[in-house]
This record gives C-alpha cells, structure tokens and sequence, in this order.
C-alpha cells in the first residue's frame, strides 16, 4: 500500500466511481496504477455463456490490476466498483519513477504481486483437481489471512456472498450453498443469521 501522503506528493488523483461502475474492461490499455482508498473493486472475467469468474477483490488500501502496466500487454480481466468507491489513479510514468525512487516501496509491490501469483496458482489448483469443500475452505481461509484487521483468536466473518464464493470457486451458487450446509455439520464453519463464519 502506497501511503496517502506519499501519493498525493507524485500528484496521484483520487477520483470517486458509484456502484456497479467500471474502471476499466478487459483488452484495454493499462495506463495507471489504481489503489483503493475507500471502497470495494472487483476484478472479473465473464465467459461466453455470461458466466462471472472473479479473479480478485480488493478493499481499502489495495492496489490492483498492476501486472499489465509492466507488461504492455492490455488488462486480462474488468473491474467494477461492488460499492460507492474512492480510488487513488497515478499516471504509469509517474508509478515508475515513483517505483525507482523509492526501492522499499518497491519492495513491497514486489511481495505483493508475488503473494497474488501464489493465490492464482492455488486457485488453478483448486479449480482443477479439489472437492467444493475443499475450494470453499481454501478462498476463505486465504482471505481470512489477509485480513489485517481480524484477530486470530476470534472467528472470522466471511464477507462474500454465497454468489461471490461462486465466482471464486468456479461453482454453481447451489453447489456453495450445499457445501456450506455440509461444511456447517462438520464443524468447518459456522452459520449464523446467514452470515459466514471461520
């Protein structure tokens, strides 16, 4: 995360978009460097039958869709804002000259993209060869440990919808909410006025 101080130094816009707007489509150009301040974006591939596959989500203080600015190659995936959505925007040059200035920084989008490759291939993984159970309890165990804010003492409230686990999971909305209703008797998870929990 780059702080706020540090990208209003380089002159980086915050700009507002409202629910179920989009930044940008998939085969565009990548141009900046987005960072969320406020808000919630989703990153998202749609197949030939209309089918959603939600390649990630990201919250406050996450950055996304970096990969296609180093690569010159256009986004492999579309974002939409799941709510009303502030987002620091900075130019690709000023990003760079930012990167190269400043080498801790780069460091740690450096750990970033590489915890991103290891989540894509446990996700192939998962898509390819593991039961729903399985799929289901990885995603959310995943994102429990990113999580910041969670105290591990505690159970963790899953905050995706039974249709986002879906989209994650490569599976059918009534295949989640089965799995769930198995994973609840196992003692796997717990739910609790519909609401997640791990």
């Amino acid at each position: 995360m780059i702080p706020k101080n540090l990208l209003e130094s380089v002159q980086a816009t915050l700009i507002t978009l409202n629910k179920a707007e989009s930044l940008f489509e998939v085969g565009q150009k990548a141009r900046y460097f987005f960072q969320v301040q406020k808000g919630c974006v989703q990153m998202y591939n749609t197949s030939e039958d209309g089918k959603k596959y939600v390649q990630g989500i990201f919250k406050d203080g996450k950055s996304f869709g970096e990969p296609p600015l180093f690569t010159e190659q256009p986004y492999p995936a579309s974002a939409i804002v799941l709510e009303d959505t502030s987002i620091w925007k900075l130019p690709k040059e000023d990003f760079f000259n930012l990167l190269l200035t400043n080498s801790p920084l780069h460091l740690i989008l450096t750990t970033t993209l590489a915890k991103r490759l290891h989540y894509k291939a446990m996700i192939s993984a998962e898509l390819s060869m593991q039961s729903p159970e399985h799929r289901l309890l990885n995603i959310i165990d995943y994102y429990k440990s990113q999580d910041l804010n969670h105290d591990q003492k505690t159970l963790y409230q899953v905050t995706f919808t039974r249709q986002q686990l879906a989209m994650f999971t490569g599976l059918r909305v009534e295949t989640v909410i089965r799995t769930l209703k198995s994973l609840e008797s196992q003692g796997a998870v717990q739910i609790i006025d519909r609401k997640i929990y791990r």
